[in-house]
């Protein structure tokens, strides 16, 4: 029996108690501290149970770009609770990741995959500043910007790049993705370097919202029926949560960085139009299925960038869909300090992606008393 099987039984065993005994758990309080400390055993059951220091990666089932989301959720959480029990992930993540994946400066064949891993030293950097990390994200960056092209559907980046296999597909992650960077990017740097990044957002952006991917319903789609160069439109596919939640964040960050006026409001469209068509109860519900690694994912990616927009125009209506969903994660949706992916409940099953996923609620809903 494998260390991880050990710690799921006797964590299995210890939610008896738990459940008795709220205070135990982390669920006596109000605001900060009750989040925090929920967050707190729900970051240290996914550190001892699926991270590996030796390869810098999560177990099975997660995925290169779970993986950067994890590493995201952790700098997250730390940054926010001030505990830095976890920083030595960073470096040996940073360290072997690569080697352990057959990667290069975390590059791959999608643009999308190296959007997260950007994304993940950006906040790495922000929590211990470690200029290799911002480094390294830039020169992710400066690899998907090599994937502009104007060619088909009048610009934005591919989901995969040009002649790895499925081609000709323009869809909403990547290009939010790059937008986010590019916007991050242009608010950590200075001079002629930042004025570079935030043309890229803007333009970016100004691509992004004619391209037709945002409804009418002001929901994204997935991408664009793009096998006609000339007749790129809305695919009407799946309007899944982490498109609705991404642009919220890069929205955000380009507005820090330019002071639009019109981007704000842009963005507190999409977050009410996925708040109220893609929640049950006040609960998120995934509009897909909820199989695979991709999915179970996407919710949490949601809630980290509501909190971003939350930041930037303090809505209550989003600090209440927080605090709801997080309440009931941790009610609902909880075996001891495992999470499941359905948060309204009951617990499914527990892996290194439902319990990011839900992470990313709680880090949020522990941002703000």
């Amino acid at each position: 029996m494998n260390k991880r099987m050990i710690t799921f039984i006797l964590g299995a065993l210890f939610s008896g108690v738990c459940l008795l005994e709220l205070t135990a758990c982390g669920s006596n309080g109000s605001g900060t501290s009750k989040y925090s400390q929920e967050a707190a055993k729900g970051v240290a059951t996914l550190q001892s149970n699926w991270y590996d220091a030796s390869t810098g990666l999560y177990f099975s089932p997660s995925g290169w770009w779970n993986a950067a989301n994890s590493i995201t959720v952790l700098a997250d959480y730390s940054s926010v609770t001030g505990d830095k029990t976890y920083n030595p992930a960073f470096a040996s993540t940073f360290a072997n990741a690569n080697a352990s994946s057959g990667h290069t400066n975390f590059l791959d064949n999608y643009d999308d995959d190296e959007g997260w891993w950007a994304l993940a030293w950006i906040a790495a950097y922000d929590l211990t500043g470690t200029q290799s990390y911002l480094s390294m994200a830039e020169t992710i960056f400066a690899n998907i910007a090599t994937e502009w092209d104007t060619s088909t559907c009048g610009g934005g980046v591919w989901w995969e790049k040009p002649g790895k296999g499925v081609t000709g597909y323009k869809n909403a992650i990547a290009n939010e993705l790059f937008l986010t960077v590019a916007a991050k990017l242009a608010n950590r740097t200075t001079g002629t370097t930042s004025a570079g990044y935030l043309a890229w957002a803007q333009k970016e952006w100004t691509w992004f919202k004619a391209s037709g991917m945002i409804n009418s319903q002001n929901l994204i789609n997935d991408g664009l029926t793009s096998t006609d160069p000339t007749a790129c439109k809305n695919n009407g596919a799946t309007t899944w949560t982490y498109n609705q939640g991404v642009i919220l964040g890069g929205l955000a960050s380009l507005y820090k960085a330019d002071q639009d006026p019109t981007l704000l409001p842009q963005a507190e469209a999409i977050a009410t139009a996925a708040i109220t068509n893609l929640s049950t109860n006040g609960i998120l519900v995934e509009p897909g299925t909820l199989s695979g690694t991709d999915a179970p994912q996407f919710k949490g990616i949601f809630m980290r960038n509501l909190a971003v927009l939350y930041k930037a125009d303090s809505n209550s209506q989003y600090k209440t869909f927080i605090d709801a969903n997080a309440s009931s994660i941790w009610t609902s949706d909880r075996y001891s300090s495992y999470f499941g992916a359905a948060w309204q409940g009951p617990f499914d099953s527990s892996s290194p992606i439902n319990q990011t996923s839900a992470l990313d609620a709680l880090i949020a809903a522990a941002q703000f008393p």
